[in-house]
């Protein structure tokens, strides 16, 4: 369990990441060389894509409208497939402005090798 708890850890902290190189970092230690993430409207595949979505999240929620994204910690895995909850808050604190949930499949090293996001409660336009 705890190496399921860093893993979901370790994957919100790189969306929370402000510093491009630590960002980047964070996204080869958790994604296959040719990982993916999907949304409903976007796909990015391979370390490039993926750090162009991270920092387009960051740019956005955390950086210019002061949102953190935290972990609902109630992870679950079987085989090489987690799931987990996340949810998007105010820095200063207050209520949820968004609620996700992610499915993830795994490698044999235990990164990512497909991250399927979809937004229980989106944000507000």
């Amino acid at each position: 369990m705890t190496k399921l708890n860093d893993l979901v850890d370790r994957y919100i902290s790189v969306w929370n990441e402000p510093e491009p190189d630590r960002r980047r970092e964070g996204i080869a230690a958790l994604w296959e060389e040719n990982g993916a993430h999907f949304t409903p409207s976007l796909e990015a595949r391979g370390y490039q894509a993926l750090e162009a979505r991270v920092a387009g999240a960051h740019e956005k929620w955390v950086k210019a409208q002061g949102f953190v994204f935290r972990s609902a910690n109630n992870a679950e895995d079987h085989h090489n497939g987690v799931r987990f909850n996340w949810e998007m808050v105010p820095a200063a604190g207050g209520a949820a402005a968004a609620v996700g949930f992610d499915f993830l499949v795994l490698g044999d090293d235990g990164r990512i090798r497909l991250d399927y996001q979809f937004l229980d409660r989106p944000p507000a336009p």
